[in-house]
C-alpha cells in the first residue's frame, strides 16, 4: 500500500468514525440512548464498519474499474425517544456533516500554522511540517467532500432532514418507510453520476480550489 493510499483511507476511517459518533451523541443528548445501549458511542471504527458496504462494496467496484462507492454502518436512532421529534431528529441528522465541516476547518488551520506553501507540497520534498501539513490538507479534503456528499437532501443521506422538518407530519410515517428502502437506489445513481452524468463535480472542485487558498499560501 502507498504512502497516498495509506493516509487517504486513514482520513477516511477517522473522518466517518466522528461523522458516525456525533450522530450517536446528540441523539443521546436529546433523549434517545439506542447507540450508546448498542455500543456505538465509541471512536473504535470497527463498531462503524458495515462488512458489506464498507469493505465488500468498494473492493468490488475497484477490482472491476468502477469508482469506489461505500457506505458505513448507520447509526441507530429511535426518533420516538427524542423529546422534541421535529427539532431534535434535525440536529441529529445535520451532527454529523456539521462535524465534518468542523474537522475541515481544523485542518485548514493546522496547515496555515504549519506555514506550508502550496509550492512545497507540489515539490515533493517532504520534512516534518510538509508531512504534517500533506496529512491535514487530505484529511481536510476527506472531511468537506463526506460533508458535501451528506448533505444533498435525498433520503437516506443526512440532508433529507431539511425535508423532514418541511413534511407535513400526516406525510411522515410514509416518508420513513421510503427512506428506510432508499440506499440501494441511492447507491445505483451515485454510480450511474460517476460513470456518466458527473452532476456536482463541478461544485467538488470548486470546493477543493478554495480549500487549497484556505489552507496554503502562494
Amino acid at each position: 500500500m502507498g504512502r497516498d493510499t495509506l493516509i487517504l483511507l486513514v482520513s477516511s476511517v477517522i473522518a466517518i468514525t466522528l461523522h458516525e459518533c456525533s450522530h450517536g451523541y446528540v441523539a443521546n443528548f436529546f433523549g434517545d440512548p439506542t447507540a450508546k445501549n448498542q455500543g456505538r458511542l465509541t471512536l473504535n471504527p470497527i463498531a462503524h464498519i458495515d462488512p458489506f458496504g464498507t469493505v465488500a462494496l468498494p473492493l468490488l467496484l475497484r477490482l472491476v474499474g468502477l469508482p469506489a462507492i461505500g457506505f458505513a454502518k448507520p447509526v441507530p436512532v429511535d426518533i420516538t425517544k427524542l423529546r422534541d421529534i421535529r427539532n431534535h431528529s434535525f440536529l441529529v441528522s445535520m451532527a454529523g456533516p456539521f462535524t465534518n465541516v468542523a474537522l475541515c476547518l481544523l485542518s485548514i488551520g493546522i496547515c496555515r500554522a504549519t506555514g506550508v506553501t502550496k509550492d512545497e507540497l507540489n515539490w515533493g520534498d517532504y520534512g516534518t511540517w510538509t508531512e504534517i501539513a500533506y496529512f491535514f490538507g487530505v484529511f481536510g479534503l476527506v472531511n468537506i467532500s463526506l460533508a458535501i456528499f451528506n448533505l444533498f437532501p435525498i433520503p437516506p443521506l443526512d440532508g433529507s432532514a431539511i425535508i423532514e422538518r418541511l413534511l407535513p407530519r400526516r406525510h411522515l410515517g410514509t416518508y420513513f418507510r421510503i427512506r428506510e428502502k432508499a440506499l440501494p437506489l441511492v447507491m445505483i445513481l451515485l454510480l450511474v453520476n460517476s460513470l456518466t452524468l458527473h452532476l456536482g463535480s463541478g461544485l467538488y472542485s470548486r470546493t477543493f480550489e478554495l480549500f487549497q487558498q484556505l489552507a496554503f499560501s502562494n
